[in-house]
C-alpha cells in the first residue's frame, strides 16, 4: 500500500515525527511552494500563519484531512473543506496552560509597568514617582469568554486575591459557579465593573470587532485590556483613541489584526505591550501540539483505511 503524503507548513515539534515517520511520507513545504504541492496532499497540516482559502482547496484534489496544528481555525475555511468532504481537525487543549499563563503574565506586566521599568533602568534611569504600580488582590477581572483558557485564567486570577466576573453566552452558569466567577448576562455589564478586561474567544462573524469605541466607552476610565484570542476581535483605531484619551490606563496585546505589524500606531504607545502572537509557543504546548494533532492523523488515516 503506497504511504499518503502529509504535507506540513511550519515548524512543528519532533514528536508529531516520531508518532508518524513509519506510517507516511512527510514533506515539509513552504507559502510559496503550497499552491503546487498541494495537488499531491492527502494531508496538510498548518499554523496560524497559513490560510487555508477557497482557491487553495480547489487544487488539493487529493486532500482528505487539514490538521490546524494549534486551536484556532479562523485561517482555514472550514465551511468549503466540509463541502469538499475534507476533514478539519485541531487541538483545542494543547495551549490551554501556556496562553493562560501568558495572560496573567501580561495582567501583572500592566500592573507594574514591568517592561517599560526594565527599559528605563537599562538607558540609566531608577525609581520615579510615576513608577508607582498597582496591587491585583481585590481588582475585579473581567473574563470574555470561558472556555477552556478564559477558565483556566479565572482559576489563577482568583488564587492572586481578584475578583472574577465573566460573560460567555454559551457557557451555563452552573460551569461559572463551579469555578467560583460570577457569570453576568450582558456584555455592558461586564465592561462597566472590570478594572481589567480579558478577551478569549475564537474569532467570528459573531466575535468580529465586537470590541470598539461603544464598548471602550463603557469601560471604567483607567482599565486595562488584555488580548490573547485574536487580533480581529478588536477595533484597534478605536483601542488607540481609548489609549492616548486616557480612557484606558494600558493594554497587552498577543495578537493584532496584521501580523506581523506594519506601520501600527499602538507600536509606539508606552502604555502598550505587544508580543508575537506567542501565547502557545511554550516546549510543553508545542509538543502537545504536535502530539495531539500526529494521533488525530494517525487515527483518521486508520479508519479510512489509507494505512494498514
Amino acid at each position: 500500500m503506497k504511504r499518503p503524503l502529509i504535507l506540513v507548513l511550519g515548524g512543528i515539534d519532533e514528536e508529531f515525527y516520531n508518532i508518524l515517520k513509519s506510517h507516511a511520507l512527510i514533506k515539509e513545504s513552504t507559502l510559496e511552494r503550497l499552491a503546487e504541492e498541494i495537488e499531491n496532499a492527502d494531508i496538510l497540516v498548518v499554523r496560524s500563519n497559513v490560510k487555508v482559502t477557497r482557491e487553495l482547496l480547489d487544487k488539493a484534489v487529493k486532500l482528505r484531512l487539514i490538521a490546524r496544528a494549534g486551536s484556532g481555525l479562523d485561517n482555514i475555511d472550514v465551511c468549503y473543506a466540509t463541502q469538499k468532504g475534507i476533514k478539519v481537525v485541531n487541538a483545542p487543549e494543547a495551549p490551554v496552560e501556556s496562553v493562560a499563563e501568558l495572560t496573567i503574565g501580561l495582567i501583572i506586566s500592566l500592573a507594574r509597568r514591568i517592561p517599560l521599568l526594565d527599559q528605563r533602568v537599562k538607558t540609566g534611569g531608577w525609581r520615579e514617582d510615576w513608577m508607582v504600580g498597582i496591587e491585583l488582590k481585590g481588582k475585579t477581572l473581567g473574563i470574555i469568554g470561558l472556555g477552556r483558557i478564559g477558565s483556566r485564567v479565572a482559576s489563577i486570577a482568583k488564587m492572586l486575591g481578584m475578583q472574577v466576573i465573566a460573560y460567555d453566552p454559551y457557557i451555563p452558569k452552573t460551569k461559572a459557579e463551579q469555578i467560583g466567577v460570577e457569570l453576568v448576562e450582558k456584555l455592558d455589564e461586564l465592561l462597566k465593573l472590570s478594572d481589567f478586561i480579558s478577551i478569549h474567544v475564537p474569532l467570528t462573524d459573531e466575535t468580529r470587532l465586537m470590541i470598539r469605541a461603544r464598548e471602550f466607552s463603557l469601560m471604567k476610565k483607567g482599565a486595562y485590556l488584555i488580548n490573547t484570542s485574536r487580533g480581529a476581535v478588536v477595533d484597534e483605531k478605536a483601542l488607540l483613541e481609548a489609549l492616548t484619551s486616557g480612557q484606558l490606563k494600558g493594554a497587552a496585546l498577543d495578537v493584532l489584526t496584521e501580523e506581523p505589524p506594519i506601520n501600527n500606531p499602538l507600536l509606539k504607545l508606552d502604555n502598550v505591550l505587544i508580543t508575537p502572537h506567542i501565547g502557545g509557543f511554550t516546549l510543553e504546548a508545542q509538543r502537545k501540539i504536535a502530539a495531539t494533532i500526529a494521533e488525530e492523523i494517525l487515527s483518521f488515516m486508520r479508519e479510512n483505511h489509507l494505512i494498514s
